[in-house]
C-alpha cells in the first residue's frame, strides 16, 4: 500500500475522487432526484407506463412479448460485452511487462509503475463487472416483467383488477430500464477511466467530456424533444 501511494500523486487522487463524485451525482440526479422525470429516461418511464395501459385492452400481446424480446436481447448482448471486456482486463494483467515496454515507446509521458499499471486495470475490471451485474439483473427483471405481462387479465375481466396488474408490469419494467441504464452508464464511464492510463489530467478532461455527453442526451437531446411534442 505504500509503495502506491508513494507512486501515485496527489492530483492522482483528486482525479479519482471527482470521476467517482460526478457519476454518483449523476446518478442520483437521472435516477432519485425530483428532476429525473424531466430527463429522457424519466420521459421514456412515463411511456412505458402508457405501453401497458395500452396492453389492458389488447387481446393478443404478441406485440408486447416480441418488444419485451428485444429488450432482453439488448441486455443479455451488453452482458456478454462486459464479461469479454472484462477477459481483456485479465489479458492486460498477464501481460503487464509487454504492455508497459509498449507504453513506454508512446507520447505518453514517463514510464508507468507496473503496480500503478494493474491498480488501473483492476479499476477498469471492476468498472465492466459493475455493468455486467446491472444487465444481469435487468435481463432477469425483462423476463419477470414478461411474467407479469402474461398475468394481466384479458379485456373481458374486472377494469380495476387489468389496471393494477398493468401497473405492476409496468413498474417492473421501469426497474429494469433503470437497471440497464445504470449498465450503459458504468461503459460510458469506463471511456472517461481509460484517460487515467494517460494521465491524471487528461482524466479530469476525460471525465468532464463523458458527463457533458450524457448530461446532453439526457435534457438536451433531440431524442427528447421528440418526446415532447
Amino acid at each position: 500500500m505504500s509503495e502506491i501511494l508513494e507512486n501515485l500523486q496527489p492530483i492522482d487522487f483528486f482525479a479519482l475522487w471527482f470521476f467517482l463524485l460526478v457519476w454518483l451525482t449523476f446518478e442520483y440526479i437521472i435516477d432519485f432526484s425530483n428532476v429525473k422525470r424531466k430527463s429522457l429516461s424519466g420521459l421514456m418511464s412515463d411511456k412505458r407506463r402508457a405501453w401497458m395501459e395500452v396492453l389492458v385492452e389488447r387481446d393478443l400481446r404478441i406485440v408486447d412479448a416480441s418488444i419485451l424480446g428485444g429488450l432482453q436481447q439488448g441486455a443479455a448482448f451488453f452482458a456478454s460485452t462486459s464479461i469479454l471486456a472484462i477477459g481483456g482486463c485479465f489479458a492486460l494483467l498477464g501481460s503487464t511487462d509487454q504492455v508497459l515496454e509498449i507504453y513506454s515507446s508512446l507520447p505518453l509521458g514517463s514510464g508507468m509503475d507496473p503496480v500503478i499499471w494493474e491498480i488501473k486495470v483492476l479499476g477498469l475490471t471492476a468498472l465492466f463487472a459493475y455493468s455486467f451485474f446491472k444487465f444481469g439483473w435487468s435481463y432477469r427483471l425483462f423476463n419477470y416483467c414478461a411474467i407479469l405481462v402474461g398475468a394481466v387479465p384479458q379485456p373481458e375481466a374486472d377494469l380495476k383488477a387489468r389496471r393494477i396488474a398493468a401497473s405492476e408490469a409496468a413498474e417492473m419494467n421501469i426497474i429494469a430500464g433503470r437497471h440497464f441504464t445504470s449498465g450503459l452508464r458504468g461503459i460510458f464511464f469506463s471511456v472517461a477511466y481509460l484517460g487515467w492510463f494517460i494521465g491524471p489530467w487528461m482524466f479530469l478532461l476525460t471525465t468532464v467530456i463523458v458527463i457533458v455527453v450524457l448530461i446532453r442526451r439526457q435534457y438536451f437531446s433531440r431524442a427528447r424533444a421528440v418526446l415532447l411534442k
